[in-house]
């Protein structure tokens, strides 16, 4: 298995695939149905803004993130016209405008961990986080920040074991018919110290 630092092109589809399976279920009633909300992310997914794990030709796992200068999975007005024509774009905006959609300036910011369905308890999710914890330092940063939804037990779990604590809850009850969750957990980890090199 290699992590790579960005997502190869021939990666595009599998890794959509990939963050459907994980967020669909979440993200569904809003940009679904399924075969458009694939090929939103398709096109939406910035491929530097992810690490990806790979074995041979098959894309195992992925993780993004989010900075000043975008997100992995970001909706764009153009690419969200591109998949859903005009009208659908507009009320699918306004909808997802609704959740949190901070740039954390202090800490590098985790969006989104996906691991292709047979290949977990691999260490894949821990390997990913592992190598996204050091290009955090690498860049500078002493934390490592993630939103996680409060019911998804075991991921908070697999977090906690990698050194992620809990330091608060955001609640989002008024949308909470649209994605199927109330609540996100914020988790953070802090990272040692390092010379900052965010260029």
């Amino acid at each position: 298995m290699k992590i790579l630092d960005g997502l190869p092109e021939r990666h595009r589809t599998a890794a959509a695939q990939l963050y459907w399976q994980a967020f669909g279920g979440k993200l569904g009633r809003v940009l679904g149905p399924d075969d458009r909300g694939r090929d939103f992310v398709r096109r939406a997914l910035r491929p530097d803004h992810v690490l990806a794990a790979e074995e041979g030709d098959r894309l195992l796992g992925i993780c993004g993130f989010k900075t000043a200068r975008g997100a992995f999975v970001a909706a764009d007005a153009g690419v969200m016209r591109a998949s859903y024509g005009t009208f659908g774009a507009f009320w699918r905006q306004q909808a997802l405008g609704l959740l949190v959609q901070d740039i954390d300036n202090e800490r590098f910011l985790i969006d989104g961990l996906c691991v292709a369905d047979g290949e977990r308890d691999r260490g894949i999710g821990t390997a990913l986080i592992e190598a996204i914890c050091a290009k955090a330092r690498h860049q500078g940063y002493e934390a490592v920040r993630l939103d996680v939804v409060d019911t998804n037990l075991d991921a908070r779990r697999l977090y906690e074991r990698l050194g992620f604590r809990a330091v608060g809850t955001h609640r989002v009850r008024s949308v909470a018919a649209l994605f199927g969750f109330a609540a996100t957990v914020t988790m953070v980890r802090t990272e040692p110290a390092s010379p900052p090199d965010r260029g």
